[in-house]
């Protein structure tokens, strides 16, 4: 008897163990399971294959929350928020700094009230892009006011060179203090468009007797009073004299004709 009680009570102690053993821990509330071996073959996974969760995965935070100094939430968003975003990129004053690897605002963006910040490098705009600026039309004193011909129309060329032409007027003859000499004066116009730079002018000079008889006719030459320029006149006087002995008492001397050569 005695030995079929201890065999009784070990094998209920047995069976505690067992039962003890298969519910596991953590008392009423949770349920325990033991593994009693492989898995078989089935639609959800073949064997040797990784099975992937079908449900979501939430990750909770080991630390507590209140040792970081805020909640999960407001430290995620520091970096996300657009107005972080520009704090995180904007310098004292108001300018904003656009540095490798940080994230201000975007060029031209304000900086400020009443500023406007552009990177460095970029060219200044006009600040009213509509009404471009640049060289304003002539106007007034210095714009043209017309043209001086008709457009296309050559000017007319100039007329050719012509060499130069002398013609003489008829001697004007007047008395001199000898009787023979005279004073003769004479005008020489020059035709062409050439001057005449010298020349020679020849004076016919009659010896005329006391009854008005022509005795004789002597040449005589003096130089001409040049330069004359082309389309001018000049006016010369000169006083033509001959020998006193071919002018006896009683006779005088009378130029009628006077010629020049020039070149």
């Amino acid at each position: 008897m005695r030995k079929g009680s201890r065999a009784a009570t070990a094998l209920l102690a047995l069976c505690c163990t067992t039962a003890a053993g298969l519910t596991g821990c953590g008392g009423a509330a949770r349920g325990g399971f033991s593994a009693v071996g492989a898995a078989a073959p089935g639609p959800e996974r073949g064997a040797g294959e990784k099975v992937a969760p079908q449900g979501g995965v939430e990750f909770q935070q080991l630390a507590d929350p209140s040792a970081t100094g805020g909640s999960p939430e407001s430290s995620g968003t520091s970096a996300g928020s657009p107005g972080s975003a520009g704090e995180a990129g904007s310098t004292p004053g108001g300018a904003t700094s656009g540095g490798p690897g940080g994230s201000g605002s975007a060029p031209g963006v304000s900086g400020g009230p009443g500023r406007i910040t552009t990177p460095p490098g970029t060219p200044e705009r006009p600040s009213n892009p509509a009404s471009p600026t640049g060289p304003a039309s002539p106007t007034g004193p210095t714009s043209p006011t017309g043209s001086p011909g008709r457009p296309g129309t050559p000017p007319a060329p100039p007329p050719p060179a012509t060499p130069a032409q002398l013609t003489l007027s008829a001697p004007a003859r007047s008395a001199a203090p000898d009787r023979w000499c005279e004073r003769v004066t004479v005008t020489f116009t020059n035709t062409g468009t050439t001057p005449a730079r010298s020349g020679t002018v020849s004076f016919a000079t009659h010896v005329i007797g006391a009854l008005g008889i022509d005795w004789a006719t002597i040449t005589t030459t003096q130089p001409l009073p040049a330069p004359i320029a082309g389309g001018t006149s000049r006016t010369q006087t000169y006083t033509v004299c001959l020998e006193a002995w071919r002018v006896p008492l009683g006779m005088h001397v009378d130029t009628r004709k006077v010629s020049a050569t020039w070149n």
